[in-house]
């Protein structure tokens, strides 16, 4: 080896421990909370910029003094990592996006792999495991089904594969997240009509923009932070992100427009050579995420989201994000529990209504279970400060088929604020498929229709309490309360006769009359429904 050569590599040696270094400060950020935490994620990402760049123009030196291929793929992992955080931390899209353009770079150009012959290394391989775990939970989250699958099928034979050639270590731990991953899928398939993200094609309706725009409340709040919790057992997931958060994060975010984006050419280098991607090129391009989304869109809420935390940290996040709050702001707190009925299981939020900390609390949609009478007396008026605006979950759900929904596919009622026609075929039991989508389409422009005359409807209304009319004009949260509406009205008609109580959610304070399952703008389209899936029957319009 050169003298030329061994400090090059002694410079990249250097290069990759001081950016590790960084990479476990940052790691150690808390994910939640408004205080600029940007000079971390500077200093880190200036590291691996240098660190990446450095290996891009010393390669061939760098190979010939014995640099992997794993190597380069570890470090484009790292970045993928720390775009990966940025976004949990910022829920800005194009950080998702980013960390989805090295997972993928880093699988094309096979840089796990290793050489045809060489002797496997447990260490290699373990990396190669996160890698894939890591992809898959980047991928589901912007729903790239056909990745998810190829991905799929990679992992679970690397993990077989793990298991034959290292019988003297235990992968059980692999094997659990294999089952995770394989569950967590199945759940969610079938059921992705359209989008989960706030989609303009498909949200924004153009009869009813220009009473939102003219509608005028005394005092308008901003939606900027929420705060997902989740707290079943044995449900639904993969790594800490749960069925019932997943479609919450995604119902809180724009759908970015650039997502289908074309893959660059290869370019010439300057030489005129084209540059070859099977060697340890590493090239990547760290701006690629540029290109495929849109700039004009608008900036995401804020996401904190917590796996099964203790009422202690429950409330510490609460606190940051509240004392961090702007004043003309809200935050929406999502809690998906079992509960036990006549119990107090709201104690999170029953405090968080006692104390001035969080008295700018507005947008509070829970799945707890507790009885309607109880909800009322524990939350609703006992708040100081700014009046909680709260949505209630049933006691239990229903379904016309019960035998043939399994036990854990997530709430009903985060469900049908997610995802409202899928949770409707879900409920009558109809499978949704490719070969029905003229029909699944005009079942959603009824939707659609409908969700626009209610929007007209409400922003006409003279009897909004200031609660809803405060933060109606938020396109998120009035897609909420619109698929409230829904929800609950689908719910009335649905369930038998006299056993309401327990099946239909709650909201508090009470939305306009004109708005209620008996008006007939909503019961219309109940009817309307049930008449395009011939499922009248399965319906007590009479009794109502």
């Amino acid at each position: 080896m050169s003298e030329n050569n061994d400090v090059t590599l002694q410079t990249f040696r250097a290069l990759v421990e001081s950016a590790d270094h960084k990479f476990a400060r940052v790691r150690d950020v808390p994910a939640y909370g408004r205080v600029s935490q940007s000079h971390f994620f500077h200093k880190v990402f200036k590291a691996y910029t240098r660190l990446w760049k450095y290996q891009q123009e010393n390669r061939s030196k760098l190979v010939q003094c014995g640099l992997k291929r794993w190597e380069i793929g570890e470090i484009a992992s790292r970045i993928g990592q720390l775009y990966f955080s940025q976004y949990m931390r910022t829920s800005d899209i194009r950080f998702l996006v980013e960390a989805y353009v090295f997972y993928e770079a880093i699988l094309s150009r096979r840089y796990f792999e290793g050489s045809e012959g060489s002797p496997r290394d447990l260490g290699v391989r373990s990396k190669e495991l996160r890698f894939y775990a890591r992809f898959l939970l980047v991928s589901i989250i912007l729903n790239r089904s056909e990745m998810v699958n190829h991905l799929m099928d990679r992992f679970v034979a690397l993990v077989d594969d793990c298991r034959s050639n290292f019988r003297e270590t235990n992968f059980k731990e692999w094997k659990q997240v294999v089952q995770e991953i394989v569950r967590f899928t199945k759940v969610d398939k079938g059921f992705n009509i359209r989008p989960l993200r706030y989609c303009t094609t498909f949200d924004t309706h153009r009869s009813s923009l220009p009473y939102v725009a003219r509608f005028h409340a005394k005092r308008v709040l901003k939606f900027q932070d929420a705060l997902l919790a989740s707290y079943h057992r044995n449900e639904v997931k993969f790594a800490e992100l749960t069925l019932d958060t997943y479609r919450m994060i995604q119902c809180l975010e724009w759908e970015p427009s650039g997502l289908f984006y074309q893959k660059p050419t290869v370019k010439p280098s300057e030489n005129g050579d084209s540059i070859d991607h099977s060697g340890a090129s590493g090239i990547i391009s760290m701006n690629l995420a540029a290109d495929m989304t849109d700039p004009s869109m608008p900036s995401n809420p804020r996401k904190a989201t917590l796996y099964h935390p203790s009422v202690t940290h429950l409330i510490a996040v609460m606190a940051t994000i509240c004392e961090e709050l702007p004043t003309d702001s809200v935050v929406l707190l999502y809690i998906s529990a079992s509960g036990k009925s006549g119990h107090s299981n709201v104690s999170p939020t029953g405090n968080s209504g006692g104390s001035s900390k969080y008295s700018r609390y507005k947008g509070l949609y829970q799945d707890l279970v507790i009885t309607a009478m109880h909800s009322r007396q524990v939350l609703h008026g006992a708040e100081r400060g700014e009046t909680a605006a709260l949505f209630l979950s049933p006691l239990r759900p229903i379904f016309k088929n019960p035998s043939e929904v399994h036990s854990h596919t997530g709430s009903q009622f985060t469900f049908f604020l997610t995802a409202p026609l899928s949770a409707f075929c879900q409920m009558i039991g109809v499978s949704p498929n490719e070969a029905d989508a003229d029909f699944y389409n005009e079942a959603e422009n009824i939707l659609a229709n409908t969700f626009s005359e209610w929007e007209i409807i409400l922003c006409s209304s003279t009897s909004m309490d200031l609660v809803w009319a405060q933060i109606i004009t938020d396109p998120f949260i009035r897609r909420l309360i619109l698929r409230f509406i829904f929800c609950r009205s689908l719910l009335s008609f649905f369930c038998p006769p006299g056993e309401s109580e327990q099946y239909i959610p709650l909201c508090l304070p009470q939305l306009p009359p004109s708005v209620s399952p008996k008006a007939e703008a909503v019961r219309s389209v109940v009817t309307h429904l049930a008449m395009h899936f011939d499922v009248t029957d399965s319906f007590h319009f009479t009794d109502i």
